[in-house]
């Protein structure tokens, strides 16, 4: 890995990584760096990279298991391993603000962990970027490592024993009707709220909009505790605001990054982001 450069992004997170071509050829020892940069930087950036889908999921492949897509499974039962980020079809056609689909893509824009709400969570994201907008469109990363790093050692002891209920249609009724099926297929999950990384030890809490309630507490304490957890890791200097490019391919670790879509004009532009997902932990019990 001599050739390899990393540029810190953020003070609490995030790294560029120039130097390293990404996909299904890759050897054992450059999937070992790319876990090892998981694992210290939480958010990673390859520019010029250039992943068509085949390549794509064959690095997604080396990673770990392909996380199965959730909406088509949940609306038609039919398994695809590909997420599209946008307002272009697969027929290309490009689709406006009053779109259901964009609508419903809106949800992306609250503070959140992929698959919190599954009974196994997403371990990483990877995002490859083929159209983005001229304006707008910005995606939003906070670490909630760094966040749980500054609790005072009461409210660590406080949040340490506690689980939450990550629940789907909770999170996304705030912004969209849900199809049925695909809200029968997510029930509510309980997990841990405090994650401890299984290779570092290091701690952080999983929140985020999915986040519905604390496992024995009131509704009205639950959201207290919550929002009071999310504002705190979402401060406007804990965030790095990521500018997508065209051919680059981003990595985020779901175990301890939340983030948030900012926005932009469907009428106007087009953008397409095509994304898979690595399987993480079995951390999940179904209520």
């Amino acid at each position: 890995m001599e050739n390899v450069d990393i540029e810190k992004l953020h003070p609490d997170f995030g790294a560029r990584i120039t130097g390293l071509k990404l996909g299904g050829g890759m050897s054992a020892a450059e999937v070992d760096f790319v876990h090892d940069a998981i694992d210290t930087y939480s958010f990673l950036c390859f520019p010029d990279q250039d992943l068509p889908d085949d390549e794509l999921l064959a690095f997604t492949r080396l990673l770990g298991e392909p996380e199965v897509e959730h909406v088509a499974l949940g609306k038609t039962g039919k398994e695809s391993f590909f997420g599209t980020i946008g307002n272009i079809g697969a027929d290309g056609v490009k689709h406006g603000n009053d779109a259901t689909s964009t609508k419903h893509q809106t949800g992306n824009n609250l503070w959140h962990s992929d698959s919190s709400f599954r009974i196994t969570p997403t371990y990483v994201t990877i995002t490859q970027p083929h159209e983005v907008p001229g304006e707008g469109g910005a995606t939003e990363f906070v670490s909630s490592r760094a966040a749980y790093e500054r609790l005072s050692d009461a409210m660590k002891e406080k949040i340490d024993p506690l689980e939450v209920i990550h629940d789907y249609v909770f999170s996304r009724t705030q912004v969209v009707k849900i199809d049925l099926n695909h809200g029968a297929s997510l029930p509510p999950i309980r997990h841990p709220l405090v994650r401890t990384n299984p290779k570092t030890g290091a701690k952080n809490y999983y929140t985020g909009s999915h986040a519905r309630s604390v496992c024995g507490w009131g509704g009205i304490d639950s959201r207290k505790l919550l929002d009071e957890l999310n504002d705190f890791a979402t401060t406007a200097d804990s965030i790095y605001s990521h500018p997508w490019a065209v051919g680059e391919t981003v990595i985020w670790d779901n175990r301890c990054i939340l983030h948030r879509g900012t926005g932009y004009d469907a009428d106007r532009w087009r953008r397409l982001l095509r994304q898979t997902r690595v399987v993480g932990e079995h951390t999940g019990v179904t209520l």
